[in-house]
C-alpha cells in the first residue's frame, strides 16, 4: 500500500528554502537551526487541457521591447523630506515598501504622519491596523495634529477582508500594520508564522502592482536585527526601509537598505519628540555635537551614507590592562576590524599596544561599516595610546591596508567640501585621492602615503 503524502513541509526562515524533513543545516544558505514545519497549501490548478487552449482568464502575453512605454511616472512627495531622500525622491506609484525597526522605535508615528500629510493634499489613504484599535490610534493621532476625512483607518487582520476594502475604496496609499497580524484563511497556519507571511506579502505585492496603489507594511524583527518570518519577504518587496537607534535615545536613523527605485544605503535622521518624528536637516552638525575639547583619542572622520557625506566623532581608549587577557571593544562599527587595524599599528609602527585594552565608539549612535573611516581609527588609537590630542579643526579619512599604506576612497571631493562647510582648517587624506582633487580654497588639503606620515599630526 502506497503511503499518503506528508501534509507538511520544512521551510527555512532565513532563505525559504523547502524541504520534505527537518534538517539541521539550510543546504542554500548555509545557516543552523532555522527550519520550521508549516502545512501544505493544496493549490487547484488549471487543467492542461484549458492552458493549451489558451482559456487561462489571467494569462499574459510577452512583448516586444519597442511596445514598453518607458516614461517615468512621476512620484508621489510624502511631505518629510529626509523620508524622500531614503526612497529616492518621493513614493513611487505601485511600489510594496517593507518598514522594519524594534518595538517603540517609531514606525507607527513615521507612517501616521505620512498619512496626516498626504491627507491634507486630497490623498486616498487607508491606514489597516493589525494591532491596535482605532481608540489607540486616534489618541496618537491627536498628538501629531489635525487629520483630514480622505484618512481612513481599518481594524482588521484577515487578509480576504482587508483585500475586499482596498479593492472597494481605491486608496492611492496602503499602511499595513503589521504584516505579522495578516492571515489567510486558505492557509492553515497560525498569524506570523511562513506560509501567512509570504502569502499575504504576495497579495499586497499583487495589489500594488495591478491596482497602481503604494503600500508600506510594517514588520517586526528579531534580536538579531532583521525582519521576523521568511527571508524571501525582503526579496519580494521593492523597498526595504531599517529603523535604527535606541528607543531610549532622542534620535533614530531610517535607513534603506534595498531601493529599486533609487540609490541604497541612504539615510534620513529624525528626532523623537512628544508630538512625533522631527527632520534632521543637517545630521554632522548634530552628530558633532557636544565633542570635548583637547581630550586624546578624539578625531572626526567622514563616512559616505548613499550620496550625503555625514561628520562623524571617533572615539578610541586605549589603556595598560591589568588582566593577562586584552580586552577590545567596539561600538558602532566593525570589531573585525578594529582587531586588523590595531595589528596593522602593532606591525608597521612598532606600538605596543597588545597588551592594552582598547575601546572604540562612533558617537551619536550611528553604525559605519566603509572602510573610509579607517585613517579616522588610526589617528584615534594613536593618540589615545602616546596621550596627544589631535589639534581642534583636522578632519581625516582613507581606508588603510594591511601594509600600513593609505588607499583611494570614492566621492573625495564631497568629504571635502563637508568639511570645509562646517569649518574645518584641516583635512588629512589619501594621497591618490588629493591627485585627482581640483583646488579647494579655505581648507588645507595634507595627503598621507602610510600610516607613518599621520603620526606628525598626532
Amino acid at each position: 500500500m502506497a503511503k499518503a503524502k506528508s501534509s507538511t513541509v520544512f521551510y527555512c526562515q532565513e532563505c525559504g528554502y523547502e524541504s520534505a524533513k527537518w534538517m539541521g543545516q539550510c543546504p542554500a544558505c548555509r545557516t543552523w537551526n532555522s527550519f520550521v514545519e508549516e502545512p501544505v497549501r493544496k493549490m487547484q490548478s488549471e487543467s492542461g487541457r484549458e492552458r493549451k487552449a489558451g482559456m487561462s482568464s489571467g494569462g499574459k502575453k510577452p512583448s516586444k521591447l519597442s511596445e514598453i512605454s518607458a516614461d517615468g511616472e512621476e512620484r508621489i512627495p510624502s511631505g518629510i523630506g529626509e523620508l524622500d531622500r531614503v526612497l529616492g525622491g518621493g513614493i513611487v506609484p505601485g511600489s510594496l515598501v517593507l518598514v522594519g525597526g524594534d518595538p517603540g522605535i517609531g514606525k507607527s508615528t513615521l507612517l501616521l504622519q505620512v498619512c496626516r500629510l498626504l491627507s491634507e493634499r486630497g490623498k486616498k489613504v487607508l491606514y489597516v491596523s493589525g494591532e491596535e484599535s482605532l481608540r489607540q490610534i486616534k489618541m496618537r493621532a491627536q498628538r501629531i495634529g489635525p487629520f483630514q476625512d480622505s484618512f481612513l483607518l481599518l481594524c482588521e487582520t484577515n487578509l480576504g477582508d482587508v483585500e475586499e476594502n482596498i479593492l472597494h475604496l481605491k486608496p492611492e496609499i496602503v499602511i499595513i500594520d503589521s504584516i505579522q497580524t495578516m492571515y489567510s484563511e486558505e492557509v492553515s497556519a497560525a498569524p506570523g508564522s511562513v506560509s501567512q507571511v509570504r502569502e499575504s506579502t504576495g497579495v499586497f505585492l499583487r495589489l500594488a502592482k495591478s491596482c497602481g496603489i503604494s503600500i508600506f507594511i510594517v514588520g517586526h524583527v528579531t534580536k538579531e536585527g532583521t525582519v521576523a518570518g521568511p527571508r524571501v519577504l525582503e526579496h519580494m518587496v521593492d523597498t526595504v526601509l531599517y529603523f535604527e537607534g535606541d528607543r531610549h535615545a532622542s534620535y533614530r536613523i531610517l535607513r534603506g537598505v534595498k531601493n529599486r527605485f533609487g540609490s541604497t544605503n541612504e539615510i534620513g535622521v529624525f528626532e523623537m519628540r512628544r508630538e512625533g518624528l522631527y527632520e534632521v536637516k543637517n545630521p554632522s552638525e548634530f552628530m558633532l555635537d557636544g565633542r570635548p575639547v583637547g581630550a586624546s583619542g578624539c578625531v572626526v572622520s567622514c563616512s559616505m551614507e548613499g550620496t550625503r557625506p555625514i561628520l562623524v566623532e571617533i572615539q578610541a581608549l586605549v589603556c595598560s590592562s591589568n588582566f593577562g587577557f586584552p580586552k577590545r571593544q567596539a561600538a558602532g562599527t566593525d570589531f573585525n576590524r578594529v582587531s586588523l587595524l590595531m595589528a596593522v599599528l602593532e606591525k608597521r609602527l612598532g606600538l605596543q599596544i597588545s597588551g592594552c585594552d582598547a575601546y572604540v565608539n562612533i558617537a551619536g549612535g550611528i553604525k559605519i561599516s566603509e572602510p573610509a573611516i579607517d585613517l579616522g581609527i588610526v589617528m584615534a588609537v594613536i593618540s589615545s595610546f602616546k596621550n596627544r590630542p589631535i589639534e581642534e579643526g583636522v578632519m581625516a579619512f582613507g581606508e588603510v591596508g594591511l601594509s600600513g599604506e593609505v588607499r583611494a576612497v570614492s566621492q573625495a571631493e564631497g568629504r571635502v567640501a563637508e568639511a570645509k562647510k562646517l569649518g574645518f582648517q584641516t583635512c588629512i587624506l589619501p594621497q591618490v585621492s588629493l591627485e585627482h582633487l581640483p583646488h579647494v580654497d579655505g581648507i588645507r588639503l595634507v595627503g598621507v602615503r602610510s600610516v607613518r606620515d599621520v603620526i606628525d599630526y598626532i
